[in-house]
């Protein structure tokens, strides 16, 4: 398997757990009555997996931009040229009254 698809795999469970986490502390703290509302109908359990899964995919495409940004080149150091910027001048300029 690529290396960057085992990446992908790799932070997409970490994405999809974080949320599993950040799930059971939203229903924990019962924020704004969310535990009440969820334990009160019959539809509950479907909307935890709506959330859990909603909040999966955000915390997984985060976590892979993350692992991607942190990624170093092979090569070096990079980041564009190292040629110096030309500087300008400071020219005369009259001021006539």
């Amino acid at each position: 398997m690529p290396k960057l698809i085992r990446l992908y795999i790799q932070q997409v469970i970490i994405g999809f757990g974080l949320s599993a986490i950040f799930v059971v502390m939203l229903l924990w703290g019962n924020v704004a009555g969310l535990w009440e509302l969820i334990s009160g109908t019959s539809g509950g359990a479907i909307a935890v997996i709506m959330l859990w899964v909603f909040n999966g995919i955000v915390f997984a495409g985060v976590q892979f931009g993350i692992a991607i940004m942190r990624m170093q080149n092979e090569n070096g150091p990079g980041g564009g040229k190292r040629d110096a910027l030309p500087v300008a001048q400071p020219a005369m300029v009259s001021i006539k009254d």
